[in-house]
């Protein structure tokens, strides 16, 4: 069965692969991007900056116009931000929630009556393991992607007897081709330190981003699709520490894994 299918952030990386994969296998794809004139795409792509009220509800509204409906919503756009918590500008810590978080929601929001309408629906939430376990040096992304696994899991429940099922993609570090520009500091070397060797850590990822398309692509297609799809063996390795391992246990790993002991005060390091 074709669904028409609006993916956010779909000029790179997992959201074109998405976006491709499912315009191959019949679905009706309107990706979108900030600047979506100079992408090169076989499927339609819109303006959305998913931080703007009124953009968003254009996107939605012209989606609707073009196809008389919207079946799935894939909330894809995002980044990355690493840096020190004391080093983390307010400003700085709001644009990352509400890129990664406040983005789907809008989204969401703007897409629910027509849903509602149709009585079915799908919304894909792209979550990640820093959604099921928050990293040091991680934690405005932490912050948006743990607000996006509360608000996803209530959301299901309110709309599953609307006929709308809403999921969660959560994939482990990804070898994408948008490292570069996903993965950001805060500032300052230190920052920039930190960023540096998580981008260096996905350049070496196994879980490539074909593989977290394909997770999207299963929840589009699926008869009853789940709440949560855990892509990649470290997500499922993640998963497994948390559910198994006491709380002091945990921290340790976590500590040895990505903190230095050595470290002198007010200087922060990863280690890769």
């Amino acid at each position: 069965m074709s669904h028409v299918v609006l993916i956010s952030g779909a000029s790179r990386g997992i959201g074109l692969l998405t976006a491709r994969l499912l315009h191959e296998r019949g679905h009706r794809v309107f990706g979108t991007a900030r600047r979506p004139e100079g992408a090169s795409a076989p499927f339609r792509m819109l303006p959305l900056e998913v931080t703007d009220d009124a953009s968003v509800h254009a996107a939605i509204a012209q989606v609707i116009a073009e196809a008389g409906c919207l079946d799935v919503l894939v909330n894809n756009a995002g980044y990355d931000l690493y840096g020190a918590a004391e080093d983390t500008p307010f400003a700085e810590l709001l644009a990352q929630v509400d890129a990664n978080f406040f983005g789907a929601v809008r989204l969401t929001t703007a897409a629910l009556p027509q849903m509602r309408r149709q009585g079915s629906g799908r919304i894909v939430n792209m979550s990640s393991v820093g959604g099921l376990l928050a990293l040091p040096y991680n934690g405005a992304y932490a912050a948006s992607k743990f607000a996006l696994e509360g608000y996803s899991e209530s959301l299901r429940s309110e709309l599953l007897p609307a006929g709308i099922f809403v999921s969660l993609i959560e994939p482990g570090q990804v070898r994408t081709d948008t490292l570069e520009t996903s993965i950001r500091s805060t500032g300052g070397t230190q920052g920039e330190a930190i960023a540096e060797r998580a981008r260096a850590l996905g350049r070496r990822a196994r879980l490539l981003p074909e593989e977290v398309a394909l997770a999207v692509v299963r929840v589009v297609e699926a008869r009853r699709p789940r709440l949560r799809y855990l892509v990649g063996g470290q997500a499922r390795q993640v998963a497994w520490l948390k559910k198994l391992l006491p709380e002091p246990l945990l921290e340790a790993f976590i500590i040895r894994q990505f903190v230095t002991g050595s470290a002198p005060k007010g200087s922060h390091s990863l280690r890769v």
